[in-house]
């Protein structure tokens, strides 16, 4: 027989809640959890303009994935935002920058990955930043972060959203999606 509680609406929604986030925690090996992470998320800027060949700012699709980016990073907990100095990138990552209280660092589009990577890595301990760049930059910073291979994204390409986390232990967990 199943308790008379189990019948009201609210209970059955908080007993799925529960089970459902049963995963949540995700250990590493180690015991360190994914919450004990950096994680870099490395995306491309988002749809450019045809305005200006040499540094074009983003077009009106470009803008609502930018809003997108910065809606789905509302809940993580940024520290950092990073992006070159083009005006499409600088505008893919303003609204993630605005919504978490940050200035948009500019890096240089010409740094080799490895360097740049060993700066963030040295600088972002903690927490959760944004790095914006480009179709022939995005799959070498994310392979420098990971210390593995990245496929290459194509020049049509702009919803590739990488996360490189690497945890306190020094786990490293990549996971390439779309946004």
């Amino acid at each position: 027989m199943i308790p008379h509680y189990f019948y009201r609406p609210y209970a059955i929604v908080a007993l799925l809640a529960v089970i459902s986030c049963g995963g949540c925690m995700t250990k590493a090996p180690g015991g360190a959890s994914i919450a004990d992470a950096t994680v870099f998320v490395i995306v491309r800027h988002a749809e450019k303009a045809s305005n200006d060949p040499k540094d074009p700012t983003l077009s009106e699709t470009g803008h609502a994935r930018a809003k997108r980016l910065a809606e789905r990073l509302a809940i993580q907990r940024m520290t950092a935002v990073y992006a070159t100095g083009y005006r499409r990138t600088q505008q893919t990552a303003a609204p993630t920058a605005r919504t978490h209280g940050l200035e948009v660092q500019t890096y240089d589009a010409s740094m080799p990955a490895a360097d740049f990577a060993a700066q963030l890595r040295s600088r972002h301990i903690s927490g959760s930043v944004l790095v914006v760049g480009h179709s022939n930059t995005v799959a070498a910073i994310a392979g420098a972060l990971c210390t593995c291979a990245v496929a290459r994204s194509d020049e049509d390409e702009y919803d590739r959203w990488i996360t490189v986390s690497i945890l306190q232990n020094g786990a490293i967990k990549l996971e390439d999606a779309r946004y």
